[in-house]
């Protein structure tokens, strides 16, 4: 999702050529992705290492973040987004309405995202838990929203509705390595931190030249780390440096495998 979101979206039809972009998404889903996937929830070495991620922070979101990174590096920012006096020139969306449903529409669906990874509801506990997941979920973009709403107003002087949106999918993402064992205010607070990084993460990714049109490295990539992190830091059974050092050992898998591959 994340590399369609970035290369695709980013206008640069006239350098790259759609076939080109088909044999990649066959490579993606049929090699890249699935190999570090099994890491996870194969039963691989990350698994048996004790790395959290309940419906992938790292092994869904990071991953297609750092092959769209790839794709982005490979393809060069677009006509006219960067000035040889290395001014940078802002290209708006052409349809923030369209925009602004399609985030809803991946809101809607990031309950069927997290709440269907408990994979069961057919005894009360398993609802219950699917309950607290919807709730966790939503509390967490709302945050992601919230936060990034509030910061585009105080460092640009204006409220950035791209900005908010993305802050809404940075906590979605956030919340996606541990949807279960928060409580709707830790969840909600794991999103809004999530909604901070992903501002800061689109600005600094502008500034090092690297053309990101929807912001998608940043809201899967940068918050997917994230996620994966918070999951280790907030641990129900309690936090330890090996619990933190697993997942970043995740993470690091994650995207020394992806992005070499990718690219």
């Amino acid at each position: 999702v994340a590399t369609a979101m970035s290369i695709v979206s980013g206008a640069v039809a006239e350098r790259m050529k759609l076939w080109a972009f088909l044999a990649f998404a066959v490579v993606m889903t049929g090699i890249i992705y699935p190999m570090q996937g099994y890491w996870k929830w194969g039963g691989g070495f990350l698994d048996a290492a004790g790395f959290n991620d309940f419906a992938g922070s790292g092994v869904v979101h990071l991953c297609g973040a750092t092959a769209a990174l790839a794709g982005v590096l490979l393809l060069g920012a677009r006509k006219g987004k960067y000035g040889a006096d290395g001014s940078i020139s802002p290209i708006p969306g052409a349809n923030m309405p369209l925009a602004t449903l399609g985030t809803f529409i991946l809101w809607l669906g990031w309950f069927g995202f997290n709440g269907g990874s408990e994979l069961m509801v057919s005894n009360i506990e398993e609802a219950n838990a699917v309950s607290l997941i919807f709730v966790n979920t939503n509390t967490a973009a709302a945050g992601g929203l919230v936060a990034a709403l509030l910061l585009s107003r105080a460092w640009f002087g204006k409220a950035d509705l791209t900005m908010a949106l993305n802050g809404a999918l940075a906590g979605l993402v956030a919340i996606t390595a541990e949807p279960l064992t928060p409580s709707p205010l830790l969840a909600t607070v794991v999103g809004a931190i999530g909604g901070l990084i992903v501002v800061g993460s689109i600005v600094l990714l502008d500034k090092a030249k690297i053309d990101d049109p929807v912001g998608a490295i940043s809201v899967h990539g940068v918050c997917g780390a994230w996620g994966t992190l918070a999951a280790g830091i907030f641990n129900i059974g309690g936090t330890s440096l090996k619990i933190i050092g697993v997942q970043l050992l995740g993470i690091g898998a994650c995207f020394l495998w992806v992005f070499p591959t990718a690219f």
